[in-house]
């Protein structure tokens, strides 16, 4: 081989180098760690729920919704989000979100169930990857930020934990097993479905608010504080039902628009019609 063809040769490896899009090394520390919180809360959760501990086991659940709300935010606010914080933060959440609150679900109340009780679980499980994966095609459409179609796992995840936690005693009753299905199969349904449910991702934390606002805060964290199995479950299945409250309400005005419009038409339709002479 000459010089000349090697010279060549080499030209042609380095603009085959530049043609292929290169990837950048490292990760932005700051939201992958929350997101590593995120994912250690679903495993430590696994973990005393294999050991019984149900009671140490749900909070944790709870710790992982606060640690993945705050990832994506500090990422936006920092500048630092990418691809590889999304697909990071989205296999953390099926682990935090659906794995662990199954079985955390499955060791507390399905087990009595038998395989039917695994069954659930399972559907659990997949709803929450079918979720996940359907809202990371979703936010790159230009949906509407302030409704999630379906419900968020972390908002399904959290209906289980906050039952868990409101009552920490293992069920050995089938009977009341079936009531546990029930808690787990209904938001594993919600999930999947295309019922919107408020996001509020529109709330802009930066804009001058009244100091009331301070006041109601600090009541909300004093309730938690001071009964917070009793104020987790009021939040967690209020929550679920406001998607049907908002479904129920925005039918009533619908039905209550369509019936002043049909009213306007009459109106207009008897000033138009010809009136009637003679009877005067």
């Amino acid at each position: 081989m000459t010089d000349f063809q090697s010279a060549r040769l080499r030209f042609l490896r380095r603009a085959g180098d530049r043609s292929r899009p290169r990837f950048r090394r490292g990760v932005y520390l700051l939201p992958s760690l929350f997101t590593i919180g995120n994912l250690f809360c679903g495993y430590i959760c696994i973990v005393y729920a294999m050991r019984g501990d149900y009671e140490s086991a749900a909070p944790f659940i709870g710790f992982a919704v606060v640690l993945d709300m705050l990832d994506g935010r500090i990422a936006r606010m920092t500048g630092s989000a990418s691809a590889f914080g999304v697909e990071f933060d989205s296999l953390a959440d099926v682990i935090s979100f659906g794995v662990a609150p199954a079985i955390l679900a499955y060791a507390w109340g399905l087990a009595p169930l038998g395989r039917f009780g695994l069954a659930a679980g399972f559907l659990f499980v997949s709803a929450a990857a079918m979720r996940l994966a359907r809202f990371n095609i979703q936010s790159g459409t230009g949906q509407d930020k302030r409704y999630f179609v379906g419900m968020p796992s972390p908002a399904a995840a959290g209906v289980l934990a906050s039952t868990v936690y409101a009552y920490p005693f293992s069920i050995v009753d089938y009977r009341a097993s079936v009531f546990a299905a029930v808690m787990v199969l209904i938001p594993a349904a919600l999930m999947v479905s295309t019922i919107r449910f408020r996001s509020f991702k529109n709330l802009d934390l930066q804009s001058r608010r009244p100091y009331t606002v301070l006041i109601f805060i600090a009541a909300g964290i004093v309730a938690i504080w001071s009964h917070p199995r009793l104020v987790l479950v009021v939040m967690a299945y209020s929550y679920l039902a406001s998607a049907f409250i908002g479904m129920a309400v925005s039918r009533i005005k619908h039905r209550g628009g369509r019936g002043v419009s049909e009213l306007s038409d009459e109106v207009k339709s008897d000033l138009a019609a010809p009136r009637d002479t003679a009877a005067r």
